[in-house]
């Protein structure tokens, strides 16, 4: 298994109750298995497919392998007017 920290803003931040988490995720795995077990933990996190994921500081497909010690941001979308 790998760690991961998972950190967390504006809604999903809320919906949590925390700023941030560690997860453990097989070797190899993708965002996209990242958010399956995300959600499967969370299921307040329904909508997560709208969310912007970084890994690094950088934005990342579902495609994206993440490696020990990678660190995510979840960001939410932002409306303003």
């Amino acid at each position: 298994m790998i760690k991961i920290q998972v950190l967390l803003f504006g809604i999903t931040a809320d919906l949590l109750a925390t700023s941030s988490l560690e997860v453990e995720l097989e070797p190899n795995s993708t965002i996209q298995r990242f958010k399956e077990n995300l959600l499967n933990t969370y299921p307040q996190l329904e909508n997560i497919d709208s969310y912007a994921i970084a890994v690094n500081e950088e934005y990342a497909s579902n495609e994206t392998v993440l490696k020990e010690n990678d660190v995510i941001a979840i960001i939410p979308p932002v409306s303003g007017g």
